[in-house]
């Protein structure tokens, strides 16, 4: 079997990485290629097309300024499909991208397989068209989007969420916090972990803020969680003289040791729920109240994050553009680093998140239904 993947950053790296790792399992002949990151080669065994860093333009005027790149990736992976027939393709969320290329391989008669449904429920509702049109199988990770598409006349599955065993197998490896702030030259203090995501943009918005918030509390250390794709330099830029720690492939251990988290939102804010630590959401973004009003009519759901939206209850503070300020953000990390009712509650919501989210192994389930429904 040949499978060809196309992921668009950093998260949908790992996930597809564990995915053809599943895929292996299933068939130990199986073939790959994709355009993605550097998990997914160390897992395929060979390099990237395209890598997903060279993929990450974020909003319609970022899009529009790269519009020329984005048409030559197009053309790269519409050419490689037709030299490689592949068995299906595999498309992980990123969907501006991914169901063009969805129209093409189903034009060609190649199984689509979509592992992590775009978020169409929170806006542009109106790919659910595209989808039924051209993408035969939908594997969903969040247990509301079945009943979601069902109510739109498509089918859809939930295999589990991928981050529920991404996180339980990390966790069995990690070192107690001595060993940890040993193993990265860090002092023995508590620590609150800043996570200003993944691409260039998020870190210029979130980052500075979450610095100045964690500076209002000097007996905590406040250390970065770097992204893989991120150069140093981007984050010694944006510190200026606040020059910390940013820690490089230590994500995990670092929120789970840390006291509390300043996430910017994304799939990170699951992760941290995941992982125990109480956390505060961050989305600068252009820091607009008129573009907040804006995407709010736009989008149709009460919240952003993932743990408010798998639970459909407010288990973490959002701060959304205009919102979110060094105030807000330090109102409720204060709230956070204290054994305060606030706290316990957030604890709480964790833990009806996980019973909600169940315990199957996504990508084996994924993988199994992926293998049967291909061409051979």
């Amino acid at each position: 079997m040949k499978y060809f993947l196309i992921v668009g950053e950093a998260s949908g790296d790992l996930h597809a990485s564990h995915l053809i790792e599943s895929l292996k399992q299933q068939d130990e002949q199986a073939e790959f290629r994709f355009l993605g990151g550097d998990l997914m080669a160390a897992q395929a065994g060979i390099q990237p097309i395209i890598h997903y860093r060279e993929m990450a333009y974020m909003g319609f005027a970022d899009v529009v300024k790269h519009l020329g790149k984005i048409l030559g990736f197009l053309g790269t992976a519409r050419r490689a499909i037709d030299e490689w027939q592949p068995s299906a393709l595999i498309l992980v969320d990123y969907p501006s991208f991914n169901l063009k290329v969805a129209k093409y391989a189903h034009n060609l008669g190649i199984p689509v397989h979509y592992f992590i449904s775009p978020k169409v429920w929170v806006w542009k509702e109106w790919r659910v068209k595209d989808i039924r049109r051209y993408v035969d199988h939908m594997y969903c990770i969040l247990p509301f989007e079945p009943e979601w598409y069902r109510e739109r006349g498509y089918k859809a599955t939930y295999v589990g969420n991928p981050t529920v065993q991404e996180v339980a197998q990390a966790r069995k490896d990690f070192p107690d916090f001595a060993h940890f702030i040993d193993q990265n030259g860090l002092p023995d203090r508590p620590m609150i972990a800043l996570v200003p995501g993944s691409r260039v943009r998020e870190i210029r918005d979130n980052l500075p803020l979450m610095l100045e918030a964690a500076a209002r509390h000097p007996e905590y250390q406040a250390i970065i969680a770097g992204a893989p794709s991120i150069d140093d330099a981007l984050y010694r830029e944006v510190m200026g003289e606040k020059m910390l720690p940013v820690l490089r492939d230590a994500t995990y251990p670092l929120v789970f040791h840390s006291r509390a988290a300043l996430v910017t939102s994304g799939t990170a804010t699951l992760e941290t729920a995941l992982l125990g630590t109480p956390q505060v959401a961050c989305y600068r973004f252009n820091g607009s109240k008129w573009s907040y009003k804006f995407y709010r009519r736009l989008l149709s759901g009460k919240y952003v994050t993932l743990p408010n939206l798998i639970t459909d209850e407010p288990i973490i503070p959002e701060l959304l553009m205009h919102l979110c300020t060094v105030d807000g953000i330090d109102d409720h990390l204060t709230q956070l680093l204290g054994e305060t009712d606030q706290r316990a509650a957030m604890l709480d919501g964790y833990r009806r998140l996980a019973d909600r989210l169940g315990t199957n192994v996504c990508t084996t389930t994924a993988a199994r239904l992926i293998a049967s429904t291909s061409v051979h």
